[in-house]
């Protein structure tokens, strides 16, 4: 039909522009990459990665530990050689401490060589028997020096006994009136045995021979010579104890002193976070540097001794006609010395930090 308006169109003109009302626009954006549920393996690949690096890994740490060793040591002799007159007084009175039984051990040792020139032993003289003649002495003799326990023997005849005491005796002119030579026969043994008990076993031994008639051995002045060295030894041990405690108890009382003086900078040190082995450890390579700088004066002090004292005792033994000298300390001696006293340094030390350091905390 003509002129009728299609159903559902408004009748009139249109509406003009600005009284339309626009939709809005619906915009979807795209999540971001960290929301997507779907992991990225370049991003965790790097997530890992970057874990790697962060660790630490031992050799480094080793490094870092070996590196602070050498801080605190180089810093701990600085801090010594900061203050000379006083670290001086302290070496020498530790060195003067270690230089006392360190003397009376090289005594000791002088004295073993002197006793070893007299043969450090007794002579065992067997008297033979009057049927013995100088042939089976003289094969005996050399039977005997065949022995392991045996260092030298020597025969002497009858004759030679004879001459002997006429010359030593003094009685030369009385023997010259007897009818037959009333002396036997003599083999002089050396032992090369050390010790009372040993060499008296020797002595059981060789008397038991068929020809010897009887065995002797002057054992009066070899025991009292071994109780002189053992005496010697145990004093030279108790000296040593002692004086050692007194070489601990003088770092310690340093150390603690040197606590007390940087009390502060202890207290700063732990508020941030430093450990007590952290904080122990430049205390522990100041008591190092102690033994050891005491341990090389100690050394050059007995030497010095011994030097001043080398020109009197040649005098001396060239008087009696021997070419005795003193001997200083040996190599493996001097190395014992210096590790010993670098060892009661950290040790001395140590007791004092664990003692004192546990004290000084943060307030």
């Amino acid at each position: 039909m003509i002129g009728k308006r299609p159903p559902g169109k408004p009748s009139g003109a249109t509406f003009p522009p600005s009284s339309r009302k626009e939709a809005p626009k619906l915009v979807t954006r795209k999540p971001p990459n960290r929301l997507r549920s779907s992991p990225d393996p370049r991003s965790s690949k790097s997530a890992a990665s970057g874990a790697r690096i962060s660790t630490v890994d031992t050799s480094k740490r080793l490094k870092a530990w070996r590196r602070h060793h050498l801080q605190m040591a180089a810093d701990s002799l600085g801090r010594l050689l900061a203050t000379p007159f006083a670290s001086m007084m302290t070496w020498a009175v530790i060195a003067i401490a270690l230089s006392l039984p360190v003397a009376l051990y090289v005594f000791l040792n002088n004295a073993q060589l002197v006793s070893s020139n007299w043969d450090g032993s007794a002579q065992i003289s067997l008297y033979l028997k009057d049927q013995v003649n100088d042939n089976v002495g003289r094969q005996l003799t050399q039977e005997l020096q065949l022995r392991p326990e045996v260092a030298e023997t020597r025969y002497l005849s009858r004759e030679q006994t004879l001459a002997e005491f006429k010359e030593f005796s003094g009685f030369g002119e009385a023997l010259n009136y007897l009818d037959d030579n009333p002396l036997p026969a003599v083999i002089i043994v050396r032992p090369a045995v050390s010790g009372v008990d040993a060499q008296q076993a020797l002595v059981r031994q060789l008397s038991e021979l068929k020809e010897v008639e009887e065995a002797q051995l002057d054992l009066a002045w070899v025991k009292r010579l071994f109780h002189i060295m053992e005496l010697g030894q145990r004093m030279i041990t108790a000296l040593g104890i002692l004086l050692g405690l007194a070489v601990l108890l003088v770092i310690g009382n340093t150390i603690r002193l040197a606590i007390e003086n940087r009390r502060q900078e202890i207290v700063v040190v732990k508020l941030i976070g430093a450990t007590d082995a952290f904080v122990r450890r430049p205390f522990l390579y100041t008591g190092i540097w102690y033994g050891l700088g005491s341990g090389l004066l100690s050394w050059l002090l007995i030497n010095i001794s011994l030097y001043w004292l080398d020109g009197p005792v040649r005098s001396l033994a060239s008087a009696y006609a021997s070419d005795f000298s003193l001997i200083g300390l040996s190599l493996p001696d001097s190395l014992l010395l210096l590790i010993s006293s670098t060892l009661l340094g950290w040790f001395g030390a140590w007791i004092a930090v664990s003692r004192h350091l546990g004290k000084v905390e943060p307030q």
